[in-house]
């Protein structure tokens, strides 16, 4: 399995955000050249994130984007579930009456298992945790 670009490069800009959250207002376009990543992609991940509530934008000259909380209380699982709609390794983890063998499927357990493993990961890493891991400035 392999994690979309969505995730990837969202879960970058927001880390960019979190770098500057005591700033103010982000440029998506200043983001986009500081992660080389195109600046209609990361507008199109604004939509989710703001949707989530976990990025604001303020609009003007001296406008932007920000988190809407400190990067402290933020995971890189809530950026993941923001972006890619949940994400259980099949559609039958999520929503077990979208199969007819789910009662009696020999495999659904380790596909849930594996899944909750994942995201346990993901929801223990807070931007502030990954920033500081990496000494970032």
């Amino acid at each position: 399995m392999k994690l979309s670009t969505r995730s990837r490069y969202g879960t970058r800009m927001v880390l960019d955000l979190a770098k500057r959250f005591n700033e103010g207002p982000v440029r998506i376009g200043d983001i986009a050249e500081r992660e080389g990543i195109s600046a209609k992609y990361l507008e199109q991940l604004i939509i989710p994130l703001k949707r989530a509530n976990f990025i604001t934008s303020v609009r003007g000259p001296k406008g932007g984007h920000m988190l809407t909380r400190p990067p402290e209380e933020i995971t890189v699982g809530d950026v993941v579930k923001a972006l890619e709609g949940g994400m259980n390794f099949t559609v039958c983890v999520e929503n077990p009456s979208k199969c007819d063998r789910s009662p009696e499927c020999l495999t659904r357990d380790i596909w849930e298992a594996a899944s909750k493993a994942m995201y346990d990961k993901l929801d223990s890493m807070t931007l502030a945790g990954l920033l500081s891991q990496k000494n970032c400035k």
